[in-house]
């Protein structure tokens, strides 16, 4: 076997691994969390569930490292899991800050997080990081020096709403939306996959891929255990505010990375299957509830 191949693949079985260690913590967590509270604490399981949802990006990552899928079939996915979380923020984060704490505030936050994310996105693009989410297209170090720290800054920023929302939906009562929970895991295996196939196109280096895509697995962990921490002795009204904060950055993460990047390969089909995620996550969230 080539030297370069065979360290390629054995990064792979690595990385393979650390995605099931975080598949069995996560389980772990369920398990706590299923037998009301006796097993592991409230805010470690919010970040085992944060790291589990995020390690479906480093699933993905894999995925779309390893193996050479069509832009088309690339695109669809995007398109689908799009879907998924406009579901999300709609039904399981929107309606519930709404419910706790009115219009108001709900509004500001929801403006809040994205005039955030927007803001931050804006200037990460200027130095090469706008096109992060797509399969090809995406500058090399030659092309635009620093875009290679931009495009991980942006990758790793694009996690942190959709993984501090799954903190905050335990503040209630500490038990996880797991419609939440499977609406971002299932969102996060395409950005990995479409993210990782145009870094490859690139030129990006292995080493540089599946640090990126690790780090953004124990991002999402840390940033769900603050989402319910840092948040629990709060007010009512502040903790929806924040909820509706990260729909807001989750929202405008969609519109400005995910779905460009849907419609470019998709076209006339993206606005289908995005809804085709939609009821998927729709009926997820129907029947958590």
């Amino acid at each position: 076997m080539n030297p370069n191949r065979e360290k390629i693949t054995t990064g792979f079985v690595k990385t393979g691994m650390v995605f099931t260690l975080i598949m069995m913590f996560s389980t772990v967590a369920a398990q706590g969390e299923s037998t009301g509270g006796s097993g592991l604490p409230v805010w470690l399981q919010a970040g085992l569930w944060g790291m589990f949802a995020g390690g479906a990006s480093l699933l993905g990552a894999l995925i779309g490292y390893a193996v050479k899928l069509p832009a088309k079939i690339i695109a669809g996915i995007m398109a689908f899991g799009s879907g998924v979380l406009i579901s999300a923020l709609s039904f399981e984060l929107m309606a519930e800050a709404f419910q706790e704490s009115g219009l108001l505030p709900t509004t500001v936050g929801f403006f809040a997080g994205a005039l955030t994310y927007s803001g931050i996105n804006g200037l990460l693009s200027r130095t090469g990081a706008k096109h992060r989410k797509r399969s090809s297209g995406q500058p090399s170090e030659a092309d635009s020096k620093g875009s290679g720290t931009a495009i991980a800054v942006g990758a790793l920023l694009d996690g942190v709403p959709e993984s501090m929302a799954i903190g905050l939906t335990m503040l209630g009562g500490g038990v996880v939306s797991m419609a939440t929970v499977l609406a971002i895991f299932i969102s996060n295996i395409p950005e990995g996959l479409s993210s990782a196939a145009g870094m490859k196109a690139a030129g990006r280096s292995t080493s540089y891929i599946l640090i990126i895509w690790i780090s953004i697995a124990l991002l999402a962990g840390l940033s769900s255990l603050i989402g319910y921490t840092a948040y629990i002795n709060l007010s009512i009204e502040a903790r929806s505010a924040t909820t509706a904060v990260a729909a807001g950055a989750i929202l405008s993460m969609l519109a400005e990375t995910m779905i460009p990047e849907a419609f470019e390969g998709t076209r006339n089909w993206a606005g289908l299957i995005t809804c085709a995620g939609f009821v998927c996550a729709f009926a997820l969230s129907m029947l958590d509830g």
